[in-house]
Order: C-alpha cells, then sequence, then structure tokens
C-alpha cells in the first residue's frame, strides 16, 4: 500500500472524506477507486459511490484480490441499503461475508452479515433475520462483555437485535439490547450511531396504537402495553396487523380476508352489545341501501367467519343482529379489544416506510410491502397530491421522500399490516 493510499485510508477512520479525496481524486487504480467511493458515500453521494464501488470491485478480479474483492461487495451492498435499494443478490453478500472470514477479517464479515440481517429487517421477514443473527460467528445476544469487535460493529449488530425484538412486540429484550446499543455506541465515539441509538430508545417510549374504547374515545398505548395487552388472554381484533389475538398466545391472520377482518372489528367495536345487521353490511360491503342479497352474503360471510373464530369466540344471532361471545374471560369486561394503527387511512404502511427519511425507489417499496409497483406508484400518485410525500428524480432515478412521523413509533405498521388498496 502506497503513502498516499495509506494517508487516504486514515483520513476516512477519522471522518474526513474531503481529506481522503484530496489525496486519491485523480487516481483510477482499484484502491483508489475503493476509497473514493467510500468518501462519496460518507458524504452522502450513494450514486456515484456506488458506481466507484462496482467498478473498484470489477478490477479486483484477480484470485490473489479476493479480498479487497469481497470488501469492495460489502461496501457497495450497505450504499445500496443506504439508498433503499432492495432488489440486490444475497448470495454475493453471503459469498463476500464468506471469503472474508475464511480469510481472517472478522470485523468485516460481520458488517456483511449485518447488512444482511438489516435488509430483512426491511422487508419485514423476521424469522429470516433472526437466524441470520444466529448464525453469526459472535451474535450480540452471546457474550456481551466481549470486546473484540469494534464498538462500532456492537452498537449495530445490538441495534438489528433490538429491532427484531421490538418488531416482534418483545420489549424487554429490546431495551436491553439498546442499553447495550447505547453503551458501544458511546465507545465508539461516533456521533450518527450515538443519534441513532438515542432515536430508537426513544421510540420504544412512544404510542405504537391505539386501543378503541365506548363513547369514540381511545387510548394510546406504548409498545410495552400492546405486548401486555396481547398477552392478558383477552380477544384483541388487531387492525394493525389484521387478525386475531387470544388465549394469550393463539394467532388468526386475517389480512388475506379483508372482509370477514372487516366484520370481526365490527363485532368487536359493538362488544358487549351486538351489532346491527344493516351496520354490518354497510361497513363490510359498503352499501347504504341493503337488499336482500346483501343479507344472504352476510349470513354466508358470518358464517365463514364463525368456523375460522371458533377456538377464539362465539358468534350468536339476535333479533338485531349478531353478537360476538369471547370463549375466555366472559363477563369481562376488558374481554374484547380493538387494537388499531397510530394512523388513520389505508396507506398507514407505506408513510411508516418513509417515515424513515430515506429516499425509496418505487420498486424497494413495492418488495417491502408485497405490493406490486403499479400499486405502490397509485398510492404514491395520491400522497403527493395531499402533500404527504415528494418526489426526488425523474425515471430510473426517481425517489420518494416523506417527513418524519413525529410523536409515535410505527413498528406496528411494519411490515405490511395495512393494504394499499
Amino acid at each position: 500500500m502506497d503513502s498516499l493510499i495509506a494517508a487516504a485510508a486514515r483520513a476516512l477512520a477519522a471522518g474526513d472524506a474531503l481529506g481522503a479525496l484530496k489525496r486519491v481524486a485523480l487516481r483510477d487504480d482499484p484502491p483508489a477507486l475503493a476509497l473514493r467511493g467510500i468518501a462519496m458515500a460518507q458524504l452522502g453521494e450513494h450514486a456515484r459511490a456506488r458506481e466507484l464501488l462496482k467498478r473498484a470491485a470489477r478490477r479486483f478480479g484477480s484470485s490473489h484480490e479476493t479480498l479487497a474483492h469481497a470488501r469492495c461487495v460489502v461496501a457497495e451492498a450497505e450504499v445500496a441499503l443506504a439508498m433503499r435499494d432492495l432488489r440486490g443478490a444475497p448470495g454475493m453478500l453471503a459469498a463476500a461475508a464468506a471469503a472474508l472470514a475464511a480469510r481472517g477479517d472478522r470485523a468485516n464479515a460481520l458488517q456483511a452479515r449485518l447488512i444482511a440481517v438489516r435488509r430483512l429487517l426491511l422487508l419485514g421477514r423476521l424469522q429470516e433475520a433472526e437466524a441470520e443473527l444466529g448464525h453469526l460467528d459472535n451474535p450480540p445476544r452471546g457474550d456481551h462483555n466481549d470486546d473484540r469487535l469494534p464498538p462500532a460493529l456492537r452498537a449495530v449488530a445490538e441495534l438489528a437485535t433490538a429491532e427484531l425484538a421490538w418488531r416482534s412486540l418483545h420489549t424487554a429484550p429490546a431495551q436491553a439490547a439498546l442499553a447495550r446499543a447505547h453503551a458501544a455506541a458511546q465507545r465508539s465515539g461516533v456521533p450518527a450511531l450515538q443519534a441513532e441509538v438515542a432515536e430508537a430508545r426513544a421510540a420504544l417510549e412512544r404510542p405504537a396504537a391505539r386501543r378503541l374504547l365506548p363513547a369514540g374515545r381511545e387510548q394510546p398505548l406504548r409498545l410495552a402495553e400492546v405486548e401486555a395487552l396481547l398477552a392478558s388472554g383477552a380477544l384483541v381484533v388487531d387492525a394493525c396487523r389484521r387478525g386475531l389475538h387470544g388465549d394469550g398466545a393463539t394467532w388468526l391472520p386475517l389480512a388475506r380476508r379483508p372482509l370477514l377482518f372487516a366484520l370481526a372489528r365490527a363485532l368487536a367495536e359493538a362488544w358487549p352489545g351486538d351489532a346491527d345487521r344493516n351496520a354490518l353490511i354497510a361497513h363490510a360491503f359498503r352499501t347504504r341501501r341493503p337488499d336482500e342479497t346483501h343479507r344472504a352474503r352476510l349470513r354466508v360471510e358470518i358464517g365463514r367467519l364463525r368456523k375460522l373464530a371458533a377456538p377464539l369466540a362465539r358468534i350468536e344471532a339476535t333479533e338485531r343482529g349478531f353478537l360476538l361471545v369471547p370463549r375466555v374471560h366472559e363477563g369481562d369486561a376488558a374481554a374484547v379489544a380493538v387494537l388499531v394503527p397510530p394512523l388513520d387511512g389505508d396507506r398507514a404502511s407505506l408513510l411508516a416506510l418513509l417515515a424513515d427519511c430515506a429516499a425509496w425507489s418505487t420498486s424497494a417499496l413495492a418488495l417491502a410491502l408485497g405490493a406490486s409497483q403499479r400499486t405502490v406508484q397509485r398510492a404514491l400518485v395520491e400522497l403527493e397530491a395531499a402533500g404527504r410525500v415528494r418526489a426526488i428524480g425523474r425515471a430510473r432515478a426517481q425517489r420518494w421522500l416523506a417527513p418524519p412521523l413525529a410523536g409515535f413509533t410505527t413498528n406496528l405498521l411494519l411490515p405490511a399490516a395495512l393494504p394499499l388498496t
């Protein structure tokens, strides 16, 4: 390594991106390209950084440069994650991690795996993210007094562990992981990392959902309170994740049965009384002029819901409509609860993704939400007309931004808990 490359690397390690560029800006050899890419990433020029890192990776192509090539692949993957480009091939990143581990570069191998975990978390693939965390050579949930890892990497690993825990509604493990992340971030001395940990800790104290109460009232709930409600044994109609919770452990997903979920919610909101047939028809079928065909269809759909919900509740016919009778804590005033997202409207999941202040492409949003690009594009156009999002760039370079959602956390809206249509 020549003196200019070494000096540029030291400048980057100290956070002096401009100082690094002064030393290698006019050079076109692979090490200089890699350092220029990292410097541009630190300056926020992600598209240019990605291009430079890809060029460096191609130039580090010979067998004796495998280590340098793998490092460029990892750096480019991290830039892609910052750009919210989630379409990359995970296999290439996994191969780079294996090559780094085989050659003793444990820190960069861990970095590669953490990038993979963060990508899976953005996509809402929590089980895969948990498995990937468990495969780390020194997972963050292992010996937390092990200082062989750089503090910055330790903090990132703990942040990933915390996000996995709170997205799974396990708040106590999330708080413990965030405490470890805070300690590691303080040791790292990186202000951006310290701010990220502070924001994550603050998010756990913000309202995450609302519980509907009689007389049109509502009660904001923090994540820990949501977790306690779901563990209480009450029958919870969960409009955040579109399903029914009961017995403290049973989960009946209804995200793919929106009509049945609409009926379940209407019955729960009417509890402990019964729900009027015409009100159920208006709520589920979106019509204010019911006829006999609607009433016949209501009986069919109620029958389907009665069969699905049988382990958790009975649905009884009454003179004016239907009555929801939970099988647990019958007669308990808190036996049925309706949980709704902190945001109203069927665009909440899209706004929750955009609330991280990153610039998302339409394709990345569609991938994270499990929807078609056309559906996402229509939703974005509507939100843009309402002034809630804005577009930057054009054509394939177009990205979407939204202001942060202040005052509450959006974890219960992620992954795609609410449909776009």
